[in-house]
């Protein structure tokens, strides 16, 4: 896979634009993040599909080739999480679980090994996921699941299906577990009172059945890149764990998105001051499969971060979501992004 992954600074970014941005980087304080919304911006920014607020050309990213398709199993979650950027909670269903048949049809459209990522909410809570990861890797695609390793995991039939997976396919599968940090105290905070104990144990679990296993983490104020992974690594030696906390598929350091930063639009020319390219960005080659409540049907957005942006959603089948470019109409394809140089894949 070619996605990038992130990262080894926090890029602070203002209204003065792409040269200003690349130019000015600092780590957010943690304690007062919070995730952004459209309403934190001025109404003239992000309003039009092509024109920026300043009249310039707004830029898209065309499509590259299907590399990482996301299944979203829904917003509902086992936990409620302070700062989650899609607000998943036990309550939160707009987002419903999806189905096998619902996945069938996309991986039928599918004609070559891709990376499938499974997202939530908290996958294992739905009821078809041990059925959808079957077919996922029966047909010869590689597995990547987002996980809280909490509870839902924990459950029998999910353990006895997990170590059958894990067993027949390999190092096809992983699972992803978030920790917000490898601090308790930090990562409850955002999670919930024994929150690191139990994901803790869950990783424990996974590693001592040979289930392949990565930690996708944050970093704490003012802690560099490699203080953080070396922190994160000695928490995986500590759990027996097989992690190379300087491999950024095995560690990811998700960039921060925040409020207060106030992003500038991403135009034209933004690619050659920033340097980058519009083939690099996460929605150049993926798309996440998602079930609104009441929808009669599955369908693809953009990407795993726009779910409640209706000009985001692109399609009911993959060929007609990768028919046009993507136009970075959005503060998080500025912040998450372009500038923060993220993406969900591995």
């Amino acid at each position: 896979m070619t996605a990038k992954l992130a990262l080894t600074g926090h890029t602070a970014i203002f209204t003065i634009g792409c040269a200003a941005a690349k130019a000015l980087e600092a780590p957010p304080d943690r304690a007062k993040r919070s995730y952004m919304a459209d309403s934190d911006y001025a109404p003239t920014k992000f309003s039009d599909p092509d024109v920026t607020a300043k009249g310039e050309t707004r830029a898209s990213v065309g499509w590259t080739g299907l590399k990482t398709l996301w299944l979203n199993t829904g917003t509902l979650c086992n936990i409620e999480c302070s700062n989650c950027y899609i607000e998943s909670s036990p309550r939160n269903d707009r987002l419903v679980y999806l189905s096998q048949s619902d996945v069938r049809q996309f991986l039928d459209e599918i004609d070559q090994p891709i990376e499938i990522g499974i997202t939530g909410g908290e996958p294992f809570m739905c009821p078809d996921i041990l059925q959808i990861m079957e077919d996922v890797l029966a047909d010869g695609h590689s597995l990547l699941l987002l996980t809280n390793a909490m509870r839902p995991m924990m459950r029998p039939r999910i353990q006895q299906g997990l170590e059958r997976l894990a067993a027949h396919y390999g190092d096809r599968m992983v699972l992803r577990v978030s920790l917000d940090s490898h601090d308790p105290a930090i990562h409850d905070a955002e999670r919930g009172e024994g929150a690191f104990e139990e994901a803790c144990k869950g990783l424990k679990w996974l590693g001592e059945r040979a289930v392949q296993v990565a930690i996708a983490g944050r970093q704490a104020l003012n802690e560099g890149d490699v203080e953080a992974r070396a922190a994160y690594g000695a928490l995986a030696g500590a759990l027996g764990l097989s992690i190379d906390p300087t491999n950024t598929k095995q560690l990811v350091l998700f960039p921060e998105m925040i409020a207060q930063d106030d992003p500038p639009e991403i135009t034209t020319d933004c690619w050659g001051i920033l340097n980058k390219s519009p083939d690099d960005i996460m929605c150049a080659n993926q798309r996440m499969v998602i079930r609104r409540k009441g929808a009669g049907r599955a369908t693809v957005t953009a990407c795993t971060l726009l779910v409640d942006d209706p000009t985001f959603e692109l399609g009911a089948t993959l060929a007609e979501a990768t028919a046009n470019p993507v136009k970075l109409n959005h503060p998080w394809c500025a912040s998450f992004c372009v500038l923060g140089g993220g993406s969900c894949s591995a």
